[in-house]
């Protein structure tokens, strides 16, 4: 087998392959025989058709599918001949492919980059610092509290906290918009759900009032043609209810697991679960850090093949969450609103690979073990959450790459410059689940 090689640009390789003719007389006849031996025909005992019969009448069909496994088989043997490391399927421009002559054909592949990373010196980690105090307790208890909350009717003003009944009708220059009208909308003063200066306008307003506020959509509204736009809606409040926090009493406790033990037990309980929590907050700010630096200290050309594949698996990932799965169409979600994510992805994984490569690193089990076992705390049967992962290759599969990839954030950040900085928890745990 001949090969030639073409590099077309910085990823993009020419693959040419010449197959001998005897090659594939060879497999189109040992397919002939094999095929003889199970075709039945009128007038022929089975397994006693003549080979003369079969090549007349199946030979080119025969030859067709022996020279797309031999194309399939011959490009692999030549990338490997020639140490390449195709990023994706290859595309085959052109087969010649003549009865009693050599089989040639040409494929475009894309190849892996070839990446010289950069020092991690330069690179700078701010990384918190965080005490948890007996007042950020207290905090998320509150916030428990707030989560159970239940309302109760007022005719007081509606201040931060109560929950506001409400039509609104919106115009933009006297005309009504798409999406910006509706009724008996439930809003809770201080949630943040709507656009700025919508719900600061609505406080003080009491049951059975109208009023009009004026607000600004942000000039990052999802809404491109609403983006920067000045409104007018119209509000008529139908009911406002104050907000009613449970008691920290045993029924209370008792929603959170906790039988014996009293507030005291409750605390410690919210006291191990706020340090889980921070533990994985600090973790991914220095991650996210170091990511942002790998990505602006190198210069990576991602596959495109590599770009697409992960836009496809990004919009699946969307359509499940939103349970369409394969019933959507994906024109729905165009390439566009996945290509920026999908780009920083690959390339990412690029950089991480490389930097594995570099370093010789390999799986440390034991943090596998370390990870599995804290993932099983929150459940009533760790051990069996335990048994389940390492009875499970694909779901242990999953631990060991994140472990990986830690492994390699530890490598940055001992060539790294950290500092630690005081900080807060509510800031840090916030600042992570943006």
């Amino acid at each position: 087998m001949q090969v030639t090689v073409e590099t077309v640009s910085n990823l993009e390789r020419r693959v040419k392959v010449v197959v001998p003719a005897a090659k594939i007389d060879q497999d189109v006849s040992a397919r002939v025989a094999k095929a003889a031996r199970t075709i039945r025909m009128d007038g022929f005992r089975p397994g006693k058709v003549p080979l003369s019969l079969v090549q007349k009448r199946f030979g080119e069909s025969i030859r067709q599918e022996a020279l797309g496994e031999i194309i399939r088989d011959s490009f692999y043997e030549a990338v490997t001949q020639e140490k390449l490391n195709p990023a994706g399927f290859p595309s085959i421009e052109e087969v010649t492919d003549k009865a009693g002559e050599d089989l040639a054909f040409t494929a475009l592949v894309e190849v892996y980059p070839e990446l010289a990373l950069a020092g991690f010196g330069d690179i700078k980690v701010e990384r918190p610092v965080v005490e948890i105090s007996d007042a950020d307790i207290d905090e998320m208890i509150e916030n428990l509290r707030k989560q159970r909350a239940t309302f109760e009717d007022s005719s007081d003003a509606a201040a931060d906290g109560d929950k506001v009944t409400l039509d609104f009708a919106g115009t933009i220059d006297g005309e009504a918009f798409e999406g910006g009208t509706s009724q008996n909308f439930d809003l809770v003063l201080g949630s943040n759900r709507m656009i700025p200066g919508f719900e600061t306008g609505i406080v003080g307003i009491k049951a059975g009032e109208e009023r009009d506020i004026n607000v600004t959509f942000p000039s990052d509204y999802q809404a491109e043609h609403l983006r920067d736009k000045a409104a007018v809606f119209k509000i008529t409040a139908h009911k406002v209810s104050k907000q009613v926090l449970p008691a920290v009493d045993e029924a209370f406790l008792s929603a959170f697991g906790v039988k014996d033990g009293g507030l005291e037990k409750f605390r410690e309980d919210v006291r191990k679960n706020m340090t889980r929590e921070l533990k994985q907050a600090v973790k991914n700010k220095v991650k996210t850090q170091i990511m942002d630096a790998l990505l602006a200290g190198n210069t990576v050309e991602a596959p495109k093949a590599l770009v697409a594949n992960e836009i496809n698996r990004q919009r699946q990932a969307m359509f499940q969450q939103f349970g369409g799965g394969a019933k959507l169409d994906p024109k729905m979600l165009p390439d566009e609103l996945f290509a920026e994510q999908a780009q920083r992805s690959v390339s990412l994984g690029l950089l991480i690979s490389q930097i594995i490569k570099d370093k010789a690193l390999e799986v440390d089990q034991e943090r596998v073990r370390v990870l599995v076992e804290e993932v099983a705390e929150s459940y009533e049967t760790p051990e069996d959450v335990v048994n389940y992962y390492y009875g499970n290759r694909e779901q242990l599969a999953q631990v060991e790459a994140l472990v990986l990839e830690d492994q390699v954030v530890d490598a940055v950040l001992g060539e790294a410059q950290v500092t630690d900085q005081a900080a807060k928890y509510v800031d840090v745990v916030r600042s992570t689940a943006r």
